[in-house]
């Protein structure tokens, strides 16, 4: 129940109040005077002040109301104070509304209005105390999520960002090899470093292979390494990223792009940590974290015939997927601010059309952009013509490759505490778009 604090040298005053607001389950105490209200303040507990004007003998000239009202402001700038008095004067009302005052109200007040303006108070005072609580809530979580671990630069401030990185740190420490999904432009060599930079074999190499810019007939030798003669124009031995790779981590990136003779001996590595270099016999031993990354379909590859489903599960220990910008919103404005290289802010104008924008390029995209706009902005600040967009807007429910299942939406409210706008988030869905999917899945939303 909300507690107001009434500050008024009239009993008559004071006892009319107390009824009214107890009559709307508002609990109401009373202070006669100004120390009185501001000792009661130093207790706690007080959500609302409604205070007189005029105090003492002099009973017009209002100065001991308003010394009260900026006593109060500096106990607590955020305690909604509504002013009350039957000397109302328009210029004293301007300047302690200017000061913070939440409303200024003559005696005798109406009822009607005066349980209007409390109850939007409290209602704002509520959601402004609930946001703060949230704030610290998320700082406190954030900072224990990243103390002590290398996040390698990494800028986020989604509830889906947070939740991803919650995930990559938590597998990071094991061995089992990670398989990271999702659209081009996410920052699935990113989360690899991470997942490097915080595992048991941080110390080693990181090695990165880009398995799509490979040609299909070096991708052994690229591997796994090369006699000399095994080809033409190998003239010396040469060790491949498996080898270069050991003792630490190989990451492979658009791995559904490997040819079947790769994936063949791929999962043999992967199965035995033995391998061979092209065009020898002698057989090597490596002990490597693998972690891949692809924005393919692989168990639609998989059933076309074009990629292993035995070396799909040897890849897929954990799947760490990264969600598209667009399903991320609240990661836009942090992450451009990080790409700009200071210069030049962005504008209020600019910023909204990044919130609006759906980022089919995603980080990638979002990054060519910033630096674009920077670059070529003639004003002190980058415009929203500067960046260049399409005039598309992002819609409100967050465009989707499919609808979540009932597992999905679950998961995601675990995972949130069953704080709706974080799955929602993470889902990428609006709160009434969550709302609808629960209601129609018959899912309780408490």
């Amino acid at each position: 129940m909300p507690t107001i604090l009434v500050i008024d040298d009239n009993p008559a005053v004071a006892t009319a109040l107390e009824l009214l607001f107890s009559l709307h389950d508002i609990a109401c105490e009373h202070a006669a005077t100004p120390e009185a209200g501001i000792e009661r303040l130093r207790a706690g507990g007080i959500d609302l002040v409604v205070q007189d004007m005029n105090f003492g003998a002099d009973t017009t000239s209002g100065d001991e109301g308003v010394a009260l009202f900026h006593e109060i402001r500096r106990f607590d700038p955020d305690l909604p104070v509504v002013l009350l008095t039957a000397w109302t004067r328009l210029e004293s009302a301007v300047d302690l509304i200017r000061a913070g005052a939440a409303d200024y109200l003559g005696k005798p007040w109406d009822d009607g209005k005066l349980l209007a303006t409390v109850n939007n108070l409290l209602e704002l005072a509520f959601a402004r105390r609930e946001l703060d609580t949230r704030t610290r809530d998320d700082r406190r979580r954030r900072d224990a999520l990243c103390n002590g671990r290398d996040l390698r630069g990494l800028v986020w401030d989604d509830p889906a960002s947070e939740a991803t990185l919650a995930l990559a740190l938590q597998v990071a420490a094991s061995s089992l090899p990670v398989l990271l999904t999702g659209p081009n432009g996410t920052g699935k060599e990113k989360y690899a470093e991470i997942l490097h930079a915080n595992s048991p074999v941080r110390d080693g190499p990181f090695i990165a292979v880009n398995c799509g810019a490979l040609p299909n007939d070096l991708v052994e030798a690229e591997l796994f390494g090369a006699e000399a003669g095994a080809y033409t124009g190998a003239t010396r031995a040469r060790e491949g990223r498996f080898e270069a790779a050991d003792g630490g981590t190989l990451f492979l990136d658009e791995i559904g792009t490997l040819p079947p003779s790769g994936q063949v001996k791929l999962l043999r590595v992967l199965e035995t940590g033995r391998f061979a270099r092209l065009g020898g016999h002698r057989e090597r031993s490596v002990q490597v974290r693998v972690l891949s990354a692809t924005n393919a379909n692989l168990p639609a590859m998989i059933a076309d015939g074009r990629f292993r489903e035995d070396l799909y599960y040897r890849l897929n220990g954990i799947e760490l997927r990264l969600a598209p910008l667009a399903q991320r919103p609240r990661d836009i404005l942090p992450l451009a601010r990080h790409f700009l290289a200071g210069r030049k802010p962005l504008s209020e104008e600019a910023e909204r059309a990044l919130l609006q924008y759906r980022w089919p390029g995603n980080v990638r995209e979002l990054r060519n952009v910033i630096q674009r706009a920077e670059l070529l902005a003639r004003d002190t600040r980058i415009a929203a013509a500067d960046l260049a967009l399409p005039l598309t807007p992002r819609p409100d429910a967050v465009t989707r490759e499919r609808e979540p299942d009932r597992a999905e939406i679950e998961a995601a409210l675990g995972r949130s505490g069953g704080v709706l706008a974080q799955a929602a988030s993470e889902l990428g869905l609006s709160r009434q778009a969550l709302y609808r999917r629960l209601d129609r899945l018959g899912i309780r939303r408490d």
